[in-house]
């Protein structure tokens, strides 16, 4: 993408960050190429467009966002390095993050070039994708924005998921200053952010979802004349199978289950988040890899509506429990039902029951929601009566059931006081054991800023803690006193544990560097290693420094400066360009020894001509214009016209005299002698005479009798 016209190019933003050139722009912010001075590495700058900063909210949501993002470290996510806001003409604020930056192509590359992908291609290129997803669910971030153009592949191969943090900031401000516009590329949107504009883990999983099918089929899944009607789509129609298109290879049907399943318009039916769907990926690979094309079992496990069932299932499945008989049979199964093959003890509706109808009693499991991987549960059989033993008299079967039941209760009085006994001690052991960890070994951290090392020391002995001391910069406090303490002064410390305090060196200064005399590459990194940043940098001529090579500089050498304080230099751009002017017609010695003397090199060329005068300047290369030193310019000097010696014609006739002088390159004057001329048209002389030198083309005189 060109950067011509662009005003950020060539800026030094906050400060520290060299713009050197636009590498994409697009609806809220755009990105360019630079170049971190302090670091001297080179690294990627988002900055949000005018206006989408100026919200105070915006602001506070976009830094939060960013430091979430910072935290995240996976080899498959584009690191975040800084974050701040940059004031670009004194009023107006454009917050900016600076990431890492990857040198190679996007995943709309590889899909322009090689979508469709084989099944085994295109996981492999899904599953880092998913691990970056996965990682940044495991730290309580959505992406919102997930499609191909926010997947970077590097020139090594390595793929990283970019804009991980800046999606959520866009959309909460977007949700309160926008009224409903949809944040993100449309043909990626899940259906929940379109209806409610609400998003979670699951909406990265369909979006990752779309672009496998993509990877997998070479074309979005569904299409429009405008944007509405393609996030409609997403809410009123299902993706379709990928084995129902031109693929570069078979689709297992357990691949299409996967695609289905990662695509529910209903968000529940999907995996939760990106960690559960990376395993069902790597589960599919497992069976691509082995050549299993048919697997019913791997299907059913990723298709939706098993899923569905899953869930709920896990809410309602209930127990049918036989009241009628001995009581001594099997639990039995509810008409209706039959044993599902991954739900063990559990029945799926479809089948019916065996055996005499009997009076049944139904028990609720009382089971929470579960994730979809997880197996309902099933309540056992409630068990069956006692029986009454042969043989023994029912009065004394009686006398004998109420002395079982008196001792049992008579056990259950003794465990409940000891149960309480026990309870007690371990409440009072556990209110001590509190304290203890709460308050009875902590101490609260002295205040000691401003106080001197020596003061500070004593202190923190009265208090029983142990103090290091370390050294900082301050403009505020004084050399010598405590500027700051970890922990701060109040804050609940182990008693003999250590405070770091900070000591001040008084306000932070660098001295400034000798640069006169070094190349501007060689100035910028003595600048950079004396903490200063390089600043305007202006051309000027000098007859004696070389091109490139610094001048003078905005401070003096030995100036103490604030750190990243910008010095401007001034760089020789070589001795002036000569002028040169048109010398034709001019005398060419003297020219020669003009152009010399102004340090140019001068070649000089002889010719005739008729019109110019010998010993002046012919012609001239280059005719005008600017020339560096050293330069060569070329001088044609005149050596007049061509001259020819007069032939003898004297006593011919004036005919043969005349066609003579014309062979030699003359034209002929033909007249009379001014004495004793009788007529008879023989030359006597001529002018100019015979064996005389006289321009060719020139007019020579014969004098006849």
């Amino acid at each position: 993408m060109t950067s011509l016209g662009d005003p950020l190019v060539g800026r030094l933003l906050d400060g520290r960050y060299q713009i050197t050139q636009r590498l994409a722009r697009g609806g809220m912010a755009t990105v360019y190429q630079a170049v971190d001075t302090r670091l001297t590495r080179t690294v990627a700058v988002k900055i949000m467009h005018v206006g989408l900063g100026d919200d105070v909210e915006f602001a506070r949501k976009f830094d939060r966002e960013a430091r979430a993002a910072a935290l995240l470290s996976h080899p498959n996510v584009v690191s975040v390095f800084d974050q701040g806001q940059d004031a670009t003409d004194g009023h107006i604020t454009r917050p900016y993050i600076v990431m890492e930056f990857v040198d190679g192509r996007t995943l709309r590359d590889v899909i322009n070039h090689e979508a469709p992908m084989p099944p085994l291609r295109a996981l492999e290129m899904i599953e880092p994708v998913l691990a970056a997803l996965a990682s940044a669910h495991d730290a309580g971030l959505v992406h919102r924005d997930v499609k191909p153009e926010n997947v970077l592949i590097s020139d090594r191969g390595q793929i990283k998921v970019a804009d991980f943090g800046l999606a959520k900031a866009i959309s909460s401000q977007t949700q309160t200053a926008t009224q409903g516009l949809l944040i993100g590329t449309v043909s990626y949107l899940p259906p929940e952010l379109v209806v409610s504009g609400r998003a979670d883990a699951r909406s990265d999983v369909y979006s990752a979802g779309v672009v496998l099918f993509e990877l997998l089929t070479g074309c979005k899944p569904h299409t429009g004349e405008t944007p509405i009607q393609v996030a409609y789509a997403h809410v009123h129609t299902d993706v379709p199978a990928p084995s129902t298109f031109t693929t570069a290879g078979p689709i297992p049907a357990y691949l299409d289950a996967l695609v289905a399943r990662a695509t529910a318009r209903d968000s529940a039916q999907r995996p939760h988040d990106a960690r559960v769907l990376l395993a069902q990926v790597r589960r599919v690979r497992a069976a691509l890899r082995e050549g299993v094309w048919d697997d019913p079992e791997l299907t059913q496990d990723l298709s939706p509506v098993a899923a569905a069932y899953a869930d709920r299932t896990a809410d309602e499945l209930t127990q049918v429990v036989p009241t009628g008989g001995d009581g001594l049979g099997p639990p039995r199964p509810a008409a209706g039902l039959r044993p599902g093959p991954h739900f063990p003890g559990a029945y799926a509706a479809g089948s019916s029951g065996t055996g005499p109808t009997e009076p049944t009693q139904t028990v609720a499991t009382g089971a929470g929601p579960r994730p979809d991987y997880a197996a309902p549960t099933v309540v056992d059989a409630l068990p069956p009566p006692p029986m009454v033993q042969a043989g023994r008299p029912p009065h004394h079967e009686a006398v004998e059931r109420v002395r079982a039941r008196r001792e049992r209760q008579q056990r259950k009085r003794r465990r409940g006081w000891l149960a309480l006994l026990l309870v007690l001690l371990l409440t009072a052991g556990a209110a001590l054991t509190v304290y203890y960890l709460t308050e009875g070994r902590f101490t609260s951290a002295p205040a000691l800023t401003s106080l001197s090392k020596a003061e500070a020391a004593q202190v923190a002995e009265r208090t029983g803690l142990q103090i290091h001391f370390g050294d900082a910069y301050s403009e505020t406090v004084a050399r010598g006193l405590v500027v700051s303490t970890d922990p701060g002064a109040g804050t609940k410390v182990p008693d003999g544990s250590r405070i770091e305090a900070l000591v001040s060196q008084g306000p932070e200064r660098y001295p400034m560097p000798e640069v006169i005399g070094l190349t501007q590459s060689a100035a910028s990194t003595a600048l950079v290693g004396s903490h200063l940043t390089l600043g305007k940098v202006r051309g000027a001529y000098d007859e004696s420094v070389a091109a490139g090579v610094v001048l003078s500089a905005s401070s003096r050498t030995g100036t103490a400066l604030k750190p990243q304080a910008a010095v401007d230099l001034v760089v020789s751009r070589g001795p002036a360009p000569v002028t040169v002017k048109d010398y034709r017609g001019k005398d060419a010695d003297a020219t020669v020894a003009a152009l010399q003397k102004a340090g140019l090199v001068v070649v000089v060329k002889t010719a005739n001509d008729d019109k110019v005068a010998a010993g002046r300047v012919l012609a001239q290369d280059p005719q005008k214009g600017s020339l560096d030193r050293g330069a060569t310019i070329t001088l044609t000097r005149s050596l007049g016209p061509v001259l020819v010696t007069v032939p003898n014609v004297r006593s011919m006739g004036v005919k043969a005299a005349t066609q003579v002088m014309k062979d030699a390159g003359f034209k002929v004057k033909v007249q009379a002698v001014a004495i004793n001329y009788i007529g008879v048209g023989f030359v006597v002389y001529s002018r100019p005479g015979q064996s005389d030198q006289a321009p060719k083309g020139s007019t020579v005189t014969l004098y006849v009798v």
